[in-house]
């Protein structure tokens, strides 16, 4: 009998050193679940605040097109009275070389 009760406080102990072994390895994978999980809540900040940056430069960029634009309206405009200027200009010299035939 003596031989039969010395194997079970052996098996015993080592089912009770799995076990132990298997809750330090649960513990070491809830550590590491827990650190995945803080790692892609940053994550997610991140990227929400590169989704909030994206807003802002989509409206800046908008700005920028609209700005553009106006700018461009008005350099055609300044075209138009470069160009009148230039005809009045001419026109100007012309009725002056006609003044001047006609006071000769």
């Amino acid at each position: 009998m003596s031989s039969s009760a010395e194997p079970q406080p052996r098996f015993g102990q080592s089912v009770k050193g799995l076990l132990a072994d298997k809750v330090g390895s649960c513990s070491g994978d809830v550590v590491a679940l827990t650190r995945q999980v803080l790692k892609g809540s940053r994550s997610q900040e991140l990227l929400g605040q590169a989704a909030r940056n994206m807003v802002v430069q989509e409206d800046a960029i908008l700005h920028s097109e609209d700005s553009l634009r106006k700018m461009s309206i008005i350099t055609t405009h300044l075209q138009y009275q470069q160009e009148a200027i230039q005809k009045n200009v001419e026109h100007s010299k012309n009725l002056q070389d006609q003044l001047r035939h006609l006071l000769k």
